[in-house]
């Protein structure tokens, strides 16, 4: 177990600038344009491949670090150059997060790389849990996994919705129920290959904000899969469900699994979103004056900044715990990964409007990217578990009553 250390090694601190530079110039010159385009930037993805950023061995290095902290660190310094762009980025690493959460070995070593392809030839991964029906409650997902004994296969029916790279991912991990009455407990996954008939993309979605990346349905219509793609093997499967018809505990939800690993990232970006709007309000107010003077010099704006500068990094703090905890193997007794989730995504919303009311009009308008930031932190209070979720998982964790 690695001993927990604000102070970074060198290795992180390289990654660290690593990351940051390439943030600052290739993501951030590149955000406005994207935004207005509403497409996914896929120059950037490309670059971004070519210098070994977007790769499943860059992405294993972080997420296998034994601090837990690293990967959190490049979704905070991606994130501070672009938040939409970042999820082009990383929406794939929550197609490989399912396979981690819910996979074999083996199935990891095989689906991994051809999550993110070659620097000559791209690919992407989306990860499918959410339904019109069914957004944060998991439980009820109507998307159906029937098994075919005769050909060891599965077939898969339904609608996804709200799917980062839904329909022109390479790779589709799908939830899906397998036994409805069980709710989750009756729930597998399933890995969807390239190419295969009867997955489609519905409806792309028009966002407020991360509209450089691509959300939209995903149609399953009698979609085939070897019996090789569930996720766990089919052993495990009869075996949970079997533990589940006779009232017994599970610890293995295949949606909830792949969320619990990924909040701390996802809080990790919601941190680089609010750095962000933090100090180019800071710097905003150093140079800005009015009635004689500079306006950080008045008690009404270098009040707002010192809360601003607090939230960020208590934001950060609660995210590098949780992280640190998840590859510690400690248990979120209280649930700290919630916790980390759900204050990081707040005060992303918190200091983006802070910062506009501090620049005043210029913080309303186009050519200030804070009013872009304002808009991209809004979805850290909904996706990957709403702030009310995430308040229900805290109060069951520290309540140990079954809060409904």
């Amino acid at each position: 177990m690695a001993e927990f250390s604000m102070e970074l090694n060198e290795d992180q601190l390289q990654l660290q600038k690593w990351v940051h530079d390439f943030s600052e110039n290739v993501i951030r010159p590149a955000a406005s344009e994207w935004d207005e385009k509403e497409e996914t930037p896929w120059p950037i993805i490309q670059e971004a491949a070519k210098v070994g950023i977007y790769s499943f061995d860059f992405v294993a290095q972080a997420f296998f670090d034994p601090t837990g902290i690293l990967l959190p660190i490049v979704n905070e310094e991606l994130a501070w150059g672009d938040a939409g762009i970042t999820l082009s980025l990383l929406g794939t690493t929550l197609g490989l997060a399912g396979i981690a959460a819910n996979g074999t070995p083996q199935q990891m070593l095989e689906w991994g790389p051809q999550c993110f392809g070659t620097p000559d030839k791209v690919q992407l991964a989306a990860f499918a849990v959410s339904e019109p029906d069914a957004g944060s409650d998991v439980s009820n997902l109507r998307t159906r996994a029937v098994y075919d004994e005769a050909k060891d296969e599965w077939v898969l029916n339904g609608t996804k919705t709200w799917i980062t790279n839904g329909g022109i991912a390479d790779i589709h991990v799908v939830v899906a129920s397998v036994e409805p009455e069980l709710k989750s407990r009756g729930q597998a996954s399933f890995i969807v290959p390239p190419n295969t008939k009867g997955l489609s993309q519905g409806q792309k979605f028009k966002k407020m904000g991360i509209r450089a990346s691509h959300t939209a349905e995903v149609v399953l219509d009698d979609v085939r899969v070897p019996g090789s793609c569930l996720l766990g093997g089919k052993d495990k499967l009869d075996e949970k469900i079997a533990r589940a018809k006779e009232g017994k505990r599970s610890s293995s939800q295949a949606a909830m699994r792949t969320f619990e690993s990924s909040r701390p990232s996802v809080g990790a970006q919601a941190v680089g979103i609010a750095r962000a709007a933090y100090e180019y309000a800071l710097d905003y107010a150093k140079e800005r004056t009015a009635f004689g003077r500079k306006i950080i010099e008045n008690q009404g704006i270098a009040f707002k900044l010192a809360d601003m500068k607090t939230r960020v990094d208590a934001s950060r703090l609660l995210v590098w715990r949780a992280a640190w905890m998840g590859a510690s193997g400690k248990t979120f007794e209280a649930g700290e990964g919630s916790m980390s989730k759900l204050y990081a995504g707040e005060t992303a919303v918190y200091v983006t409007e802070e910062a506009i009311q501090i620049m005043g009009g210029y913080g309303y308008i186009r050519e200030h990217p804070v009013e872009r930031w304002h808009r991209d932190s809004k979805i850290y209070t909904i996706f990957e578990g709403t702030s009310e979720i995430q308040r229900l998982i805290i109060a069951r964790a520290i309540s140990g009553i079954h809060i409904p």
